[in-house]
């Protein structure tokens, strides 16, 4: 036998035990970074209604896609839309490009291209207000954050950092370097 042929064949049965070993153990060891957030579930395209402990509706939650965390229980939603009722029951639009609930869903965090609505009644001029990220208290009835904020309504443009709403009532307050611009023109053709 040849010396070549041993060598060579020695080589072939290494590289194949070699192979034979690293199809073996393929994906056991996660690569070094890699996330090790494990889902619950993923909702598509769906709306949810959350209740208060008296059986009214608390929020609803609409969205394309929705992922539960379960590790933590958090959820994480792809362009949400809340609807959060005021004492009369009408609905505050509240929208992101991303958002975040607690495990409990006592907290809601709204994030990038905030857009908030009131409700349409036709008794009290529409309000809306847009920031780049929101947090929600729904129990408590009260949104807010440190961000800048503009608002409108007709005829009175608003402007400042940090901002605090309660929802039922309506109330709300910007709370630092606020800037006002009166328009009586547009609230006359608002009407």
């Amino acid at each position: 036998m040849n010396w070549r042929m041993v060598i060579g064949t020695g080589l072939l049965l290494a590289a194949l035990a070699s192979g034979w070993s690293a199809w073996r153990h393929r994906g056991t060891h996660a690569p070094s970074g890699a996330s090790q957030v494990r889902t619950d579930y993923v909702l598509g395209d769906f709306e949810i209604v959350t209740l208060d402990k008296d059986g009214k509706e608390a929020a609803t939650l609409r969205a394309p896609s929705m992922e539960r965390n379960a590790a933590d229980q958090t959820s994480t939603i792809v362009r949400p839309l809340f609807l959060l009722p005021d004492a009369e029951g009408r609905h505050w639009q509240l929208r992101a490009d991303t958002g975040w609930v607690s495990p409990k869903g006592e907290e809601l965090r709204l994030r990038g291209n905030v857009a908030g609505d009131s409700p349409q009644d036709g008794s009290t001029p529409p309000t809306t207000f847009r920031t780049t990220a929101l947090d929600v208290f729904p129990e408590r009835s009260l949104a807010r954050t440190a961000e800048p904020v503009t608002m409108a309504r007709p005829g009175l443009r608003q402007s400042g950092v940090g901002f605090e709403a309660d929802l039922k009532s309506r109330q709300y307050s910007l709370l630092s370097q606020v800037k006002t611009r009166y328009e009586p023109n547009a609230a006359r053709q608002a009407r």
